[in-house]
C-alpha cells in the first residue's frame, strides 16, 4: 500500500524479522526517508460503571489521583491481561460455595486456584470484608455498567487467606501464604497487612519469594507513627505503601518513615475535599463482617487501601515490561 498524498509505504515484513530489525534496515537505506512502526492507535476511554465519578482515588479533575485513565490509553485493551496478583488477605468473595458468593462486581474478574490457610482448604472465601474490598481495587470488573473499576482489570487474582473473621493472622500463616503464591505462579503480591514486630519467619519468606522475582507490596501502617509496619520494613524485598488523601498530602493515620518508598490514595474518611456528598474514602464493593452474601459499596480508608493501588499499577507494568 503508498498513500496517495503523504507517500508513505506500509510493509509486510519476514516471518523470521522482528519489526524493529526492519525499522533499522530501512533507516540505512539513504532512498528511504524516514522508517518506523506501524503504531497501534486506541480510543481514549472512560468506564461506564455507574459509580466511577465517585472514584476520586483512580481519577479526578483536580489532582489526578493516580492518572487512572492515561494508564489505561497504554495498556488497553485488556489491562493486566497474563499477569497474577496474589491478594494475602482475609481472602476473596471469587466464589458461590457453601454459604458464600461471588461479589456481582467481580462476576467477570479472573481468578486462579487458591488457599485458605486459616482453615486449611481449598476455598479460600473472604468471611470478613477487607480482602473483597482491596481485591476490587485491584481488578474488579470494569465497563460492566454496574458498580466501580479496577487498576488492572484484566489481571488473574489468586486468592490466599491468612487472616480470619477478626481480620487478623499469625505470622507463620502470613509467611506460608507468600510463600504458596510465589511457588504457583504469582508475579506481584498485594499485603495489605502487617505488624509492628520483625520476624525471621516472615522476612525469610518475603525473600523467598523476591528471589523467585515476585514483587511484594506491603501496606505501610495505620498507626500515623514514623515508623513502617512488617512486612513493608523489609527494605531489601518489599516496596512500602503509604496513604494520601483526596489533596495528595499524607492521611493523618499513614505510617511513615525511612522505610516508605512511596505513597497512593488511601482516603480520609473525616472529609470529603472532593464535594462530592460523599466522605473521601477509597470506594470498592465488598460486605460487612458476618455477612458475605450481602454486598454493597463501600468507603475504606487505610495503608491497605492504598496498597493495591501500586499492586495494580505493578501489574500493568509487568503486563507491558
Amino acid at each position: 500500500y503508498k498513500s496517495p498524498v503523504l507517500g508513505f509505504k506500509r510493509l509486510k515484513i519476514p516471518e523470521e524479522r522482528t519489526v524493529q530489525e526492519m525499522v533499522e534496515f530501512y533507516k540505512r537505506d539513504p532512498n528511504v526517508e524516514y522508517a518506523e512502526p506501524n503504531y497501534i492507535a486506541y480510543a481514549f476511554w472512560i468506564p461506564n460503571d455507574q459509580y466511577f465519578k465517585y472514584q476520586w482515588h483512580l481519577d479526578n479533575a483536580k489532582y489526578g489521583g493516580i492518572n487512572m485513565q492515561n494508564a489505561w490509553d497504554v495498556s488497553m485493551p485488556n489491562p493486566g491481561a497474563g499477569v497474577i496478583v496474589a491478594v494475602v488477605d482475609t481472602g476473596v468473595a471469587y466464589e458461590d460455595y457453601d454459604i458464600y458468593a461471588r461479589a456481582p462486581d467481580l462476576g467477570w474478574t479472573s481468578f486462579v486456584p487458591g488457599y485458605d490457610f486459616v482453615n486449611n482448604d481449598e476455598h479460600p472465601n473472604d468471611d470478613e470484608g477487607h480482602g473483597t474490598h482491596v481485591t476490587g481495587t485491584i481488578a474488579q470488573t470494569t465497563n460492566n455498567f454496574i458498580g466501580v473499576a479496577g487498576v488492572a482489570f484484566s489481571c488473574s487474582i489468586m486468592p490466599i487467606k491468612v487472616l480470619d473473621n477478626t481480620g487478623s493472622g499469625t505470622y507463620a500463616d502470613v509467611a506460608e501464604g507468600i510463600i504458596w503464591a510465589a511457588d504457583k505462579g504469582a508475579q506481584v503480591i498485594n499485603l495489605s497487612l502487617g505488624g509492628k514486630f520483625s520476624s525471621e519467619t516472615l522476612r525469610l519468606a518475603c525473600k523467598y519469594a523476591y528471589e523467585k522475582g515476585v514483587v511484594l507490596i506491603c501496606a505501610a501502617g495505620n498507626d500515623g507513627r514514623p515508623l513502617v509496619s512488617y512486612p513493608a520494613a523489609y527494605d531489601a524485598y518489599c516496596i512500602a505503601v503509604g496513604a494520601t488523601r483526596y489533596d495528595e498530602t499524607r492521611a493523618y493515620y499513614s505510617n511513615y518513615g525511612n522505610s516508605l518508598d512511596l505513597v497512593a490514595p488511601g482516603g480520609d474518611l473525616r472529609v470529603d475535599q472532593n464535594k462530592d456528598r460523599y466522605a473521601d474514602g477509597v470506594l470498592q464493593q465488598t460486605f460487612k463482617s458476618g455477612e458475605p452474601t450481602n454486598f454493597a459499596y463501600y468507603f475504606y480508608q487505610g495503608t491497605s487501601m492504598a496498597t493495591p493501588h501500586v499492586s495494580g499499577a505493578a501489574a500493568l507494568l509487568k503486563q507491558l515490561h
